[in-house]
């Protein structure tokens, strides 16, 4: 049996008690083990979701044997309703939010627009986790953590914000890319938006590695998902309790409670593409999410938008 991943982030001794967090994209994968994790951890309450409703309960399930409060919440991240009432439902069943993990995503092959007309990628693995972190931003409790599942797949693309309205062009692996980097772009400029606004909230993102148990190949071309499966038996692949132990470090970690507006591998900050680092860029993305999505636009700030850092 392998290790599991509190141990690999280095917080199996760290009490949970009190906490309440919300898990997107937790029935499988990466997005289960840290929320059975947080149970092990001894967490208030955990909010389970994701699609598989099926998965969802058995998960729920799981956590009360822990003795943690469950509850599962379906929700497509495509559908901006759902993710209003996935919201809704997050502020009914806690007090606040200790840690919000943005991790539900995916990587999708065909190409086609969601009912508000962006690609459904973009739609599903940023404006998605954006929509619902400005939902629940004042339910988020002072020292709360964000964490953001990224991925270094973001290196590589510019963002490009005409391109994600159309789909006529569509590389699944180049809107999964700039989803990424939509994702390590809108972690920063929370965190900037944060400290401006005088939040005490911290925001990161976070590389999980590369990870053939994940369920993420279930989205790949041809005859790859079968040839990643067999990676699981190879050792020094990253596994699923290796990614989850990432979005402990930043979720849970005492080493990490104070650090804020950063992308993480390997448990250490790490320096993201020279396009994620663009702040200018993330203000563009952070106001367009809002002018996208229909929204007034979160800790709106007056300031004058920034340059590459």
């Amino acid at each position: 049996m392998g290790k599991l991943p509190e141990r690999l982030a280095g917080v199996a001794d760290v009490d949970c008690d009190g906490i309440q967090a919300l898990v997107t994209g937790s029935t499988s994968g990466i997005g289960r083990e840290t929320a059975l994790a947080l149970g092990r951890l001894g967490a208030d309450a955990v909010v389970v979701h994701g699609r598989d409703v099926a998965a969802g309960h058995a998960v729920v399930d799981e956590l009360t044997a822990t003795g943690t409060t469950a509850t599962f919440v379906p929700a497509d991240f495509a559908d901006v309703a759902a993710v209003r009432d996935l919201a809704e439902t997050v502020r009914e069943e806690t007090d606040r939010i200790d840690i919000l993990f943005n991790n539900a995503g995916g990587l999708f092959r065909e190409g086609r627009l969601t009912d508000i007309g962006i690609e459904y990628t973009f739609h599903v693995n940023h404006l998605g986790p954006y929509l619902l972190t400005a939902t629940l931003l004042d339910h988020l409790r002072e020292g709360a953590r964000v964490v953001t599942t990224a991925s270094g797949a973001h290196r590589g693309p510019s963002l490009d914000l005409e391109r994600v309205q159309r789909v006529d062009d569509y590389s699944g692996f180049w809107a999964y890319s700039h989803s990424k980097l939509a994702n390590v772009l809108f972690a920063a400029e929370l965190a900037r938006r944060l400290d401006a606004a005088g939040r005490a909230v911290t925001s990161n993102s976070v590389h999980p590695g590369a990870i053939p148990g994940s369920g993420f190949s279930r989205f790949l071309p041809g005859p790859i998902p079968q040839l990643v499966r067999t990676l699981e038996a190879v050792p020094g692949v990253t596994s699923v309790a290796d990614g989850a132990a990432e979005l402990l470090f930043a979720g849970v970690s005492p080493r990490t409670a104070d650090i804020s507006g950063r992308y993480f591998s390997e448990q250490q900050p790490t320096t993201p593409s020279e396009a994620a680092r663009d702040t200018a860029a993330a203000r563009r993305l952070w106001e367009r999410s809002a002018e996208l999505l229909d929204i007034d636009e979160p800790l709106a700030r007056t300031d004058p938008p920034g340059g590459t850092e």
